[in-house]
């Protein structure tokens, strides 16, 4: 099963550039989608139906911002938009799909850097986040939580860690999140198959970073432990453009 994550930067800008094309070329089974910064009813049918696929959808209540979606081969057996937390929910951050194995979260995750009150939002967001999956796992089920985390964890996940150490996306506080995410069971399989600097999700465009590979890694599979053993490859795919992040993939072995 081959699972996408991308953060788009605009779902009706992606489909200009080629998005369904790359869609059909890639073929995966699920494709997580952040930062979609629209309404279903801006889209057109062929983004919303494209052939071989199921589309899940939950935007902000405020247009041209935010947003999820999830295009899956595989109807889900259930689906949710976001944590039942009002606060959380108006803002369109979180798609839930279970299927026979697994729960799949696909989540755009706040960026802290406005205000310190963007911040709080952003690590009030990360403990609901951990409450949630923690419900989901008494389940039974193993549970993928996909998307845009937006912050570095470690850093060899940036370029200038240094330069960064005060900025949202790095700070202290959001990478303990992260420590205690892992703490709690969950993996980063990326960096579990790859120990190699260099490999880089978002780049700032105003600064022409991607071609000098100044990056972050903030977009991640994180998943529980009981599916390690079940990952054929994890990777990035930092060649695809259309948006300021490139998508990160996750493929599992295929039941016998």
């Amino acid at each position: 099963m081959k699972i996408l994550s991308w953060n788009v930067n605009g779902i009706r800008a992606a489909q200009r550039k080629g998005f369904l094309q790359w869609l059909a070329a890639e073929n995966p089974d699920i494709l997580c989608v952040q930062e979609t910064k629209a309404h279903l009813d801006q889209l057109d049918l062929e983004l919303v139906n494209p052939p071989g696929y199921h589309t899940l959808w939950n935007s902000a209540e405020k247009k041209g911002y935010s947003g999820v979606a999830i295009f899956c081969r595989q109807k889900p057996l259930s689906v949710a938009k976001g944590f039942g937390v009002s606060h959380f929910d108006s803002e369109g951050r979180v798609l839930v799909a279970e299927f026979d194995d697994f729960f799949l979260l696909n989540i755009y995750f706040p960026n802290g850097q406005r205000s310190p009150e963007r911040l709080q939002y952003k690590l009030d967001f990360y403990h609901e986040t951990f409450r949630f999956v923690e419900r989901l796992k008494k389940s039974g089920k193993e549970v993928i939580t996909s998307g845009d985390y937006n912050t570095a964890h470690k850093p060899i996940d940036l370029a200038r860690p240094k330069e960064n150490e005060k900025t949202s996306g790095f700070l202290a506080v959001e990478r303990a999140w992260l420590d205690d995410w892992i703490r709690s069971g969950q993996v980063d399989i990326f960096r579990e198959l790859n120990q190699e600097p260099g490999h880089y999700t978002w780049w700032d465009q105003i600064s022409a970073a991607r071609e000098r590979n100044v990056g972050w890694r903030i977009d991640y599979h994180f998943i529980t432990e009981g599916l390690v053993g079940k990952v054929k490859s994890a990777g990035i795919l930092p060649d695809v453009m259309g948006s300021d992040h490139c998508p990160v993939t996750l493929q599992l072995r295929e039941k016998k």
